[in-house]
């Protein structure tokens, strides 16, 4: 192995062991933030730039990272307590593909243009994340969320898209599209 490959592997070893850090504060610390009756997750920033630099199974493997975090921080606990096994599919799966999407796509797009890449992958990762939530709310937890709607007046899309995807995946998608690129963008000017 050449001194350089061997470098450049230390430092996105490195790099990945600080996001994998930075995720389990963010959610610890940050999810407290809520909009509703969920928390916003602020911690899709240290996947999209691990997923960037790091290529798309470290950021499959931070997804994964958030996942865990997600159940140990009890932000899972109301959904665990209707689905267990659902609930585990769903929160495991947002993260991974979430990750592992976002990476792909900025590999792909990374070779016309680096900040296309990365705001592109900021919207992607918040969207994979919503995505894979709202078709675990259909699959596992449709009779439940049903309820919920019909106690509020609502269909279940609304119900869903009200109380469930749309403060937090705006904010998320937001909050990725301002500090993603500029994140990147000091990482890069770092590495030079």
């Amino acid at each position: 192995m050449q001194k350089g490959t061997q470098t450049e592997r230390i430092r996105k070893l490195t790099l990945l062991a600080i996001l994998t850090a930075i995720v389990f504060v963010l959610q610890f610390f940050f999810s407290s933030f809520r909009l509703g009756g969920f928390s916003v997750a602020t911690v899709l920033l240290p996947i999209v730039i691990g997923a960037a630099f790091c290529g798309p199974l470290s950021g499959a493997w931070l997804g994964l990272v958030f996942a865990g975090a997600v159940f140990l921080s009890g932000d899972a606990a109301f959904f665990l307590t209707l689905n267990p096994f659902g609930t585990v599919v769903t929160v495991v799966l947002k993260g991974v593909l979430a990750g592992l999407v976002t990476g792909l796509v900025y590999r792909l797009l990374e070779r016309y243009n680096r900040y296309l890449a990365v705001t592109v992958s900021a919207v992607v990762c918040p969207l994979v994340n919503t995505g894979v939530f709202v078709l675990g709310c259909f699959l596992f937890f449709y009779e439940p969320i049903a309820g919920f709607a019909g106690a509020e007046g609502m269909n279940v899309w609304a119900y869903i898209l009200t109380f469930y995807v749309t403060f937090n995946f705006v904010f998320e998608m937001l909050f990725n599209i301002v500090f993603c690129p500029i994140i990147t963008r000091l990482l890069s000017l770092r590495r030079k």
